[in-house]
């Protein structure tokens, strides 16, 4: 053999080699970047913080766990924390898998404007969710006869409330491209509606599920300003108690351990969450909506009931989604009223500071929520679907599926941290070069890019780990290397699921409230710090003002929503 002979045989092995090397390189970036930033701008505030409070004259002092784990009110603080927890998780899964069955399995005039109005409650402000709830169920509210004012129950309505849309979203948008071939062959075989869905439909949809259980129980284990304007210190959570030993008390060595009860409760659920959703994923069947989706019929066209699932889940959603309307029907009327006449001087006042409360207008403040909503959207989908690309990979061996698990696990910490420990954490750990950020304008955008991570990860993964792995394998024997590997077969479902990632994320920050209201400046705040700002005023001027940009507020993120359904591409589905 000649020596060009031997040199071009040896080519390709050289090339397959050199490419293997770039890949790894490449996903080695891929793993770095996003675990550089959550350990830069999460993990390390977060320790620093909690790290203070176990610190005493310069020496480590872990005297305060005995101490605190030792009073009757640190127990009754954990178990009002994981009672409104389960109860909100499980009546918002309840009502809202059958939303998600109304709203994505099923077509009807003016379905996307319902989706939209659903998934409003979510991204509001937890204090005028709190608010609103107040205005239902005080004495002289429309609900006030139930006498559920400030008492567990109204708290855990109020859970549910801001987390049902949530349910109905991450469920529904993987139920709406689930292959539908199969429910149909469990009916062609005798079973009815409902068995197939029970024995068919529902097993299918447990990691869905699994994943919005996972985040509900989440957001209602840190529900802070909701719990603390419906149930006050009588019905103290770990996260408001974290508030309270914090600013009124300056108690850090309390907060730190509450901090660290508060992480190990979050990784319960999220180790929870995780079997759960564990090697159910990859059997997932998904196509395009269109041949999933089917009109919502009530009467048969003989005059009879339709099918009792269709009936069942539309009476459901149609109560659930009035209950809904209620409080934000509420504000708005609120809003309008003044004096007892109706009027639009409250919309007229946001060109004002008010009765000195504010040092911008709430015209302003909603530029610059707008701007920093913008900026965080950015930063949460370059990271998140980073994330989600690594996490969709699925290593043979047995240590690589672990470390994957492990990743999978630190992503969803951001939502199960205190916004409070979060919010100091940046004051405390990010004032000295260089990395004294404390007055840059990029550290409110970063702290809600942390909110909305976890939730583009959870928009996406479900999409990725469905791909059969096939037809990777055979884009690559074809000659496609690892990157347009990614842009064919990845590429296209990826896209298709951008518009819930995107939506959450710019909604989401919009509405953030917890970590912002630490750290957003005088001069440029935020609208929700606005609109906290305002009720904390006296005088019915300042409330009004502070209805009327809660009406802002939900406007902007119902129009964000509804703009995303719009922009899918006709027929796809999301997640």
């Amino acid at each position: 053999m000649s020596r060009a002979t031997e040199s071009a045989s040896r080519a390709p092995e050289s090339a397959s080699r050199t490419g293997g090397v770039g890949r790894g390189v490449a996903w080695g970036l891929a793993v770095m970047m996003p675990l550089a930033f959550l350990g830069l701008f999460f993990a390390y505030p977060v320790a620093t913080l909690v790290g203070r409070g176990f610190v005493t004259d310069g020496a480590l002092d872990l005297g305060g766990f005995a101490e605190v784990l030792g009073a009757p009110r640190t127990w009754r603080v954990v178990w009002h924390t994981l009672s409104q927890a389960a109860l909100g998780t499980v009546i918002a899964v309840v009502l809202g898998v059958p939303g998600a069955y109304v709203l994505y399995r099923r077509t009807f005039p003016g379905r996307r404007v319902v989706r939209a109005l659903v998934a409003v409650p979510f991204v509001l402000p937890s204090v005028v969710v709190g608010v609103a709830f107040r205005a239902l169920l005080a004495p002289s509210g429309p609900l006030g006869f139930l006498g559920l004012d400030r008492t567990f129950p109204a708290i855990v309505a109020a859970l549910v409330f801001f987390n049902y849309g949530l349910v109905v979203r991450m469920v529904g948008t993987v139920w709406e491209r689930l292959d539908p071939r199969t429910e149909q062959a469990a009916r062609a075989l005798g079973a009815s509606p409902l068995r197939a869905a029970l024995t068919v439909t529902l097993p299918a949809l447990v990691p869905a599920i699994a994943s919005a259980a996972a985040l509900v129980f989440l957001f209602c284990a840190t529900a802070f300003a909701l719990v603390l304007v419906l149930g006050g210190s009588r019905y103290a959570t770990v996260e408001v108690e974290i508030w309270l030993q914090t600013t009124q008390f300056l108690d850090l060595r309390t907060a730190s351990v509450l901090s660290v009860v508060q992480l190990v409760v979050v990784g319960l659920a999220l180790v929870v969450s995780g079997r759960a959703r564990r090697g159910r994923e990859r059997a997932l069947a998904l196509v395009e909506s269109s041949r999933a989706t089917a009109p919502l019929r009530l009467v048969r066209r003989d005059g009879q009931a339709a099918s009792p699932l269709d009936v069942g889940a539309a009476a459901v959603t149609a109560a659930v989604v009035a209950l809904v309307a209620l409080p934000l029907a509420t504000m708005l009327v609120r809003s309008l009223r003044h004096d007892g006449a109706w009027t639009l001087r409250h919309y007229a006042n946001l060109a004002t500071t008010g009765d000195r409360a504010l040092t911008v207008s709430v015209w302003e403040a909603t530029a610059n929520s707008l701007r920093i909503a913008v900026d965080a959207t950015v930063i949460a989908v370059v990271i998140g679907m980073t994330l989600a690309l690594v996490l969709s990979r699925r290593p043979a061996s047995r240590t690589g599926r672990r470390a994957l698990g492990a990743l999978d696990a630190v992503v969803m910490l951001p939502l199960g941290v205190s916004a409070v420990t979060v919010g100091f954490g940046f004051l405390i750990a990010l004032d000295r070069p260089p990395l004294d950020l404390r007055s840059s304008l990029v550290l409110v955008p970063i702290a809600q890019a942390m909110v909305a991570i976890p939730l583009v990860v959870r928009a996406v993964l479900p999409v990725l780990r469905a791909i059969d792995p096939r037809l990777r394998q055979a884009a690559a024997t074809l000659g496609a290397g690892a990157g347009r590997v990614l842009l064919t077969v990845d590429g296209p479902l990826v896209l298709r699921s951008l518009g819930l990632a995107v939506g959450f994320a710019f909604a989401v920050s919009l509405g953030e409230f917890g970590a912002t209201s630490f750290l957003s400046r005088p001069d440029r705040p935020t609208l929700p710090v606005v609109i906290f700002r305002l009720l904390g005023r006296p005088g019915d001027g300042n409330y009004g003002m502070a209805l009327a940009a809660s009406v802002v507020l939900a406007v902007m993120v119902g129009a964000v929503m509804t703009t995303a359904e719009r922009l899918r591409p006709l027929g796809s589905g999301e997640v």
